[in-house]
């Protein structure tokens, strides 16, 4: 079993997993580490650089992590909103033709 899931179904993605937890972790670190980075990088600090490397890295870490999960349900829903959108029309022409 592989420690970050890259394959998920609608349902299983909508709960909470483990790759949220990372995701949580994974977000603060990267942004202070992308803040505190940009700052000493324009003081041309080495540390500052070596700190925005790293936050990249936890940036690009963290959507590798998340963002299979966030495609299938923004894919679920957008065919829930196609649906509901037809539904509505249907019935926008039924009150329509009265």
């Amino acid at each position: 079993m592989a420690l970050i899931r890259r394959e998920w179904k609608a349902k299983e993605a909508d709960e909470w997993t483990r790759e949220d937890w990372f995701a949580i972790i994974l977000s603060p670190l990267a942004y202070v580490a992308l803040m505190v980075g940009t700052a000493l990088s324009m003081l041309l600090l080495p540390a500052g650089f070596i700190i925005l490397g790293a936050g990249i890295a936890l940036t690009l870490l963290l959507v590798w992590v998340i963002n299979p999960k966030l495609s299938t349900i923004s894919t679920e829903y957008e065919k829930k909103q196609k649906d509901y959108i037809q539904q509505l029309e249907k019935i926008t022409e039924w009150e329509a033709t009265e």
